[in-house]
């Protein structure tokens, strides 16, 4: 690999006569480990897999001539001087403490992208929702000609290239609570979309997951802007903490002084109770009210950055993004979506709405207890209560597969109880052990004028690997099923 001139080339460089160890050899991580080999950086590859798992990816590293720690030993011994962590390791990993304890340097390749990056950058967080409002932002910036760099958990691992990007650019990165929790550099423009409890599998409780995602905004300069969501309890107390620049707020239940809110329908952006009609809501083309939060969030974070009428030309024409309510398919007048993102309750929940609330005339959406919804995976720590009362009032069939389905199902039955009259003599559920199984189940039991959902509320690591592959494989399955 040719490392360019510049900043990245000093700063890998910097690393010359030291021992490095990358752990996690994924994505992110991958061309940032290249880059170490080719300036014959001391670099051990940590990895939980083994040689054999990781295949052709750990011969290559290996030939470069990097030292290989895997398997279920991957992180003893991590006797070095600067271990850049995947954001799925937590900084509290007791082999990871030990480290730190000696001197060891911890950061990450966002930690250091941030460091380097030379352009104004916005960051956007959340509990859910972040990755389409990342999406939406970048997609704000682009139709009105700016230059964008779409990176984080999503798009492409921006360490490698940061070298190409320009001062004039924006980087528009989704940042989650594994990252920011060791960050201690902030965006330019920080946002956070909502915070829910989320991830307690990892984190140790939420007050810690809260204080990790406040890492987006904690470091920021006067110069910098922060956008927080009125509606939610915990980010319209963001505010309270040390916030040094400008701060925005975005509501579609209250009206904002300074920010961005819905009123009567309508989109407006708000400057010392000053306020100007950006758009109509209902022009909005993704689905839900969800998506107009969506849109408000993103709207605030680039206010004054991109016009109005490039702002009314993204809402009215961008159709989002892979595995967020992704339309698939229509066969004999069923819908299949696919929203296999949506990884906790509350994300799971937004889909069902979105498919079964009006919110936008200008889209078919279906009606009320149409849905066959399949749902289920690897739980999050998080209570199923919420979800299993969603699925009562807005359910038709249930489709359960995967580690969760006991805690899903218990849920659902006290949710039956609290309203025996309601849905207990319409609502079906069934259990599949193979997912693909549970697909065609799903399509099995949708009449015409259906939609079959896939929203598990769990994350996909019982099956898969991440929720991209979980929602590769049913738009697959769903484009086979023959009429």
């Amino acid at each position: 690999m040719k490392i360019e001139s510049g900043k990245l080339e000093n700063y890998i460089d910097s690393f010359k006569g030291k021992r490095v160890a990358v752990v996690g050899a994924g994505i992110s991580n991958t061309p940032l480990i290249n880059l170490l080999l080719a300036a014959k950086v001391d670099t051990t590859v940590c990895d939980k897999r083994s040689f054999e798992e990781m295949g052709e990816a750990a011969e290559r590293f290996e030939e470069q001539g990097a030292n290989l720690q895997l398997g279920k030993e991957y992180l003893n011994k991590l006797n070095v001087d600067v271990i850049f962590r995947t954001p799925g390791l937590m900084p509290t990993n007791p082999a990871i403490c030990e480290a730190v304890s000696k001197g060891t340097i911890l950061t990450s390749e966002m930690e250091a992208f941030f460091e380097l990056c030379p352009c104004k950058t916005i960051g956007v967080t959340g509990s859910d929702g972040k990755t389409t409002t990342t999406s939406i932002i970048a997609e704000l910036l682009r139709n009105d000609g700016k230059t964008v760099h779409l990176g984080g958990n999503i798009g492409t691992p921006l360490l490698s290239i940061v070298d190409t990007i320009r001062p004039d650019d924006i980087a528009v990165v989704e940042l989650s609570s594994f990252q920011l929790i060791t960050m201690r550099k902030s965006p330019n423009i920080a946002v956070v979309t909502n915070l829910s409890p989320n991830h307690l599998d990892v984190h140790s409780d939420m007050e810690e997951y809260v204080e990790a995602k406040s890492n987006i905004f904690i470091h920021q300069n006067q110069r910098d802007r922060a956008v927080f969501n009125l509606d939610n309890e915990i980010t319209s107390n963001y505010v309270k903490s040390a916030v040094a620049g400008e701060v925005l707020f975005f509501s579609r239940r209250e009206k904002v002084r300074n920010g961005v809110y819905l009123k009567n329908g309508i989109i407006y952006e708000s400057a010392d109770d000053d306020r100007t009609e950006i758009m109509q809501a209902k022009d909005i083309i993704l689905p839900g009210i969800h998506n107009v939060e969506n849109y408000l969030a993103s709207f605030a974070a680039v206010t004054g950055i991109v016009s109005h009428g490039s702002m009314r030309v993204t809402a009215k024409s961008f159709n989002g993004v892979v595995h967020r309510l992704e339309f698939v398919r229509e066969l004999n007048g069923v819908r299949y979506y696919n929203d296999s993102i949506a990884s906790s309750p509350s994300r799971a929940i937004a889909g069902i709405r979105a498919l079964t609330t009006n919110h936008n005339e200008n889209k078919r959406e279906c009606n009320k207890k149409n849905i066959v919804l399949i749902a289920g995976g690897k739980d999050k720590g998080i209570a199923f209560d919420d979800f299993g009362e969603e699925i009562v009032s807005r359910v038709k069939a249930l489709v359960l597969t995967g580690a969760a389905t006991g805690l899903i199902r218990e849920a659902v039955g006290n949710a039956l109880k609290n309203h025996p009259s309601d849905h207990s003599d319409v609502l079906e559920v069934v259990q599949c052990d193979d997912f693909k199984d549970a697909v065609i189940m799903a399509s099995k039991m949708a009449k015409s004028g259906d939609v079959v959902l896939l929203s598990p509320a769990c994350t996909s690591f019982d099956m898969f690997r991440n929720f991209e592959e979980r929602g590769n494989l049913f738009k697959e399955i769903v484009n086979r099923i023959e009429d």
